[in-house]
């Protein structure tokens, strides 16, 4: 695949998960739709480092997914707590764990 087919891959990626996240009001989709931005953020990561030949988007790459990694496993623990508390994980929901 050339540079520009993997640039327009990532950029169509990274807009369907930022529709993802404005439109849905359901924390598990809003998640999945952070996940699918990241991802295309690591594919036009490796795809520069690729065609600049070096390794630092791939190590960037590797830091990324750690970090995904973490945050997937918190919001999963809150959407958990979420649920047990209030019964729904709807983001309009949420205003029912205020003080």
């Amino acid at each position: 695949m050339s540079y520009q087919l993997l640039v327009i891959l990532s950029f169509v990626l990274f807009a369907i998960g930022m529709i993802g996240v404005a439109m849905r009001r359901n924390i598990i989709i809003v998640l999945i739709s952070l996940e699918l931005m990241l991802n295309a953020v690591n594919i036009l990561f490796v795809s520069a480092s690729k065609y600049m030949h070096t390794l630092d988007g791939q190590i960037f790459v590797i830091m990324v997914i750690t970090i995904a990694a973490a945050e997937t496993a918190i919001a999963l623990a809150l959407v958990v707590k979420i649920f047990k508390t209030v019964g729904m994980v709807k983001i309009d929901d949420l205003k029912k764990l205020k003080w």
